[in-house]
């Protein structure tokens, strides 16, 4: 059987990966700058949605919120759920000014907003928080993925520390070599064909778990579901879960308005869609595929609740309910997906922290120095280059993540408040306040990151780390205001005109808005005291 799983693996994620590659170097222009790192704006409403859901669904996901639900409850489903009203708010206001001003980098608006020394102090964040936070916890988790489902460090005889580091170099290798050779045109293809694996293991994993756990039953495994241990069936957070629910409406809510609007990587992908119409019809399909994200990335954990009794490693919950429910071809499938979904990530955070680099740093600079324009063979190797070395740092730093305490979920979202909370801020205000200076700016970044690393790290305080970001947002807010206040900009903030592509707005949004809405609200109620819990 395990023969079986690991031939299947072997053939799903081979057969991903080629013709991801393939088809994306037939495209036209692939291995030119905008083709490696945009691919070349060129990208329709099922390329756009599919890759925002694949690099945001990472190993990282489906191992961290089921083990958080196995742990706790389903309160961490705020992060994904509750994330359909940001990413409803970005398409409808963010998407517009990031397409009219033609940008390749989030930092880039902010150097038109506020200016250059504004634009490297977040970019350098952006390449902190890559380099601290994304690319490990995305190798930890996928090398935690397929120890779990191939039980790799009991088959070759070895400890489970030594076996992190094997995989989490094995994924690392495959992950750079692929960027490499593709750009984001194979990330964006192999994410399409990924995703219809989502769909498959969305409804395979339920349906045989619950088979499983009912004894060749799926109704009784429901039932034993939905009566046993119903604690674990509520969505609405109290103050010591996971997502306290007051939290939706605080920390959780910047976090997901930053992470869809403003996270690079994520920002990329949106910019890379041929039209504003077909960019905003990405982010609604993501949307919908995120309301159905619960059936694999918090269902498995609900089941597992009812099959395994103090595992010695929680975050193995997902794998391990996988090994042992699946059919041996469909094992293989999983573990595919999960080390794709791996690979994915990975990359997407190359290719922006690269993009970041190029455009941000190392052009500007290259340029000054020499006074002349860069040729795009020099900045495509020198990209290339740049994502060699900071996927070898990243590699040589993800195992010790095995080391953080309250689990692995926990804790990439604990330290990505580090980064994302302030860059929002900066950001948000420059939309809509015209007259804050650079200098509030630079100010807040400080301030924010100096008061959150104190409260998290330093000062141990009881109230919830999440609730720490929307109350340090707030004063970071107020401390920019009087800023701008006392030493308000000569001339209000413009927004000119440069688009690359077209930007007349999707016709019919507002109703599917509105559908997408509804299903969120149906998914909390369904998961509270007044539906199943």
């Amino acid at each position: 059987m395990l023969a079986l799983s690991a031939i299947s693996f072997i053939f799903f994620i081979l057969a991903a990966l080629i013709l991801s590659i393939y088809l994306s170097r037939k495209r036209k222009g692939s291995q030119t700058v905008a083709g490696f790192f945009l691919a070349n704006r060129a990208n329709g409403f099922i390329l756009v949605g599919a890759s925002l859901y694949l690099s945001n669904l990472s190993a990282n996901q489906l191992i961290g919120e089921n083990e958080s639900v196995y742990i706790n409850n389903m309160s961490v489903i705020g992060w994904g759920v509750s994330s359909v009203f940001a990413m409803l708010l970005v398409a409808e206001y963010f998407i517009p000014i990031y397409l009219k001003s033609g940008i390749n980098t989030v930092p880039e608006f902010l150097e038109k907003r506020y200016d250059s020394g504004t634009k490297n102090l977040v970019s350098l964040v952006f390449l902190l928080g890559y380099l601290l936070n994304l690319l490990p916890t995305t190798l930890y988790g996928g090398a935690l993925a397929l120890d779990s489902l191939f039980d790799i460090s009991g088959y070759i005889q070895i400890d489970y520390w030594q076996t992190i580091w094997i995989l989490v170099w094995f994924i690392g290798l495959v992950g750079v070599i692929f960027t490499v050779l593709g750009g984001l045109s194979a990330i964006t293809i192999s994410d399409t064909i990924l995703s219809v694996g989502l769909l498959i293991l969305m409804v395979a994993i339920p349906y045989f778990g619950l088979k499983y756990l009912g004894e060749d039953s799926v109704y009784q495994g429901l039932k034993t579901v939905l009566s046993n241990k119903k604690e674990h069936l509520n969505a609405i957070g109290g103050p010591q879960d996971a997502i306290p629910f007051s939290a939706l409406f605080t920390g959780v809510f910047i976090a997901n308005l930053y992470y869809w609007g403003m996270e690079q990587y994520i920002v990329q992908q949106i910019i890379a869609g041929k039209s504003l119409a077909e960019s905003q019809k990405g982010v609604a399909l993501t949307c919908f595929l995120k309301l159905l994200s619960p059936l694999l990335i918090n269902i498995p954990g609900l089941i597992a609740v009812n099959l395994y009794v103090d595992l010695p490693h929680t975050a193995s919950v997902f794998p391990l309910l996988a090994r042992d429910v699946l059919p041996a071809a469909m094992s293989g499938l999983t573990a595919a997906i999960l080390l794709g979904a791996a690979i994915n990530t990975f990359n997407v955070g190359l290719n922006g922290a690269s993009s970041l680099f190029i455009f941000n740093i190392y052009k500007p600079i290259f340029a000054k120095k020499h006074k002349e324009e860069v040729s795009e063979k020099r900045i495509l190797r020198t990209g290339k280059l740049f994502q060699i070395g900071i996927s070898l740092f990243a590699m040589s730093i993800a195992p010790f993540i095995i080391y953080s305490d309250k689990g692995f979920y926990f804790y990439i979202q604990k330290v990505s408040g580090i980064f994302s909370v302030p860059i929002f801020t900066i950001l948000f205000l420059g939309f809509f306040k015209t007259k804050i200076p650079p200098i509030a700016a630079k100010a807040g970044i400080f301030f924010y990151i100096v008061c959150y690393i104190f409260t998290q790290f330093i000062l141990n305080t009881s109230l919830h780390f999440l609730h720490w970001m929307g109350i340090l947002f707030v004063a970071t807010a107020l401390l920019m205001f009087v800023i701008g206040r006392l030493y308000p900009m000569a001339q209000p903030f413009q927004l000119i005109q440069e688009n690359k592509v077209e930007i007349v707005p999707w016709r019919n949004r507002g109703y599917y808005y509105v559908l997408l809405l509804g299903l969120m609200i149906l998914v909390y109620w369904i998961f509270s005291p007044l539906g199943i819990a």
